[in-house]
């Protein structure tokens, strides 16, 4: 479809598509005209206006009650309901445990209610993984990690975890291995990667159950 826009009409669309993936915004007409104009576009409210509408006739986009802008790239985004947004905190390492855990998120991901059985959006959060420790899992360098937040659960034998240890966040799988030793295995073609060894009485802090990846590939415009 889109190859029957106009020039104005795509960038537009593009913009649409940063704010709304890539930001985790769901525009109304008057933002979005304010971020075309952050972004040097030279377009009035009214033009922006028209591109709307246009959009919205051709099915590309759909707007809510509230006037915000919803993409309409399937027939699950037809919805507006159907998308949820889940809070992307930082790097989480899948090799040593070298990455900042931080408390407040680095920005969001839209998600479909679809790619879940049964979704419930407060409980999850995503990070970004860094490194090759889990690529036997699927879980690849720089691809989005769901997980469901794990408050008051301590049933992780066996499950994949994003662990955070002395402010520090890394993607394994959870082993007690006895004689209260916990481990945190990784899983990879690359065998330089080692097992990290903890007590039971050790300071560490699971974040998240592993839910779903979300390749790079897939999700990058």
């Amino acid at each position: 479809m889109e190859q029957k826009l106009t020039a104005k009409q795509n960038n537009i669309l593009q913009s649409l598509r940063e704010l709304t993936m890539q930001q985790g915004e769901k525009p109304t007409s008057y933002r979005l005209h304010k971020y075309l104009v952050s972004q040097g576009m030279k377009e009035s409210m009214k033009s922006v206006m028209q591109v709307i509408e246009s959009l919205e006739k051709k099915e590309l986009i759909t707007r809510d009650e509230n006037k915000k802008i919803f993409l309409v790239e399937n027939e699950n985004y037809g919805d507006a309901q159907n998308i949820f947004s889940i809070p992307l905190y930082g790097l989480a390492s899948c090799g040593e445990a070298l990455a900042y855990a931080d408390d407040g998120a680095d920005d969001f991901l839209q998600l479909s209610k679809s790619l879940f059985q049964r979704p419930e959006p407060e409980k999850l959060f995503a990070v970004k993984a860094l490194g090759d420790s889990m690529n036997k899992e699927g879980i690849s360098d720089g691809d989005y990690v769901i997980f469901e937040k794990a408050e008051g659960r301590n049933d992780f034998e066996g499950k994949i975890v994003v662990a955070v240890i002395n402010g520090m966040a890394t993607i394994k799988r959870y082993k007690n291995v006895g004689k209260g030793i916990i481990g945190l295995f990784p899983h990879s073609t690359n065998f330089t990667h080692h097992p990290i060894y903890l007590s039971q009485d050790d300071v560490i802090f699971i974040a998240g159950i592993f839910k779903k990846v979300l390749p790079v590939k897939f999700v990058s415009l």
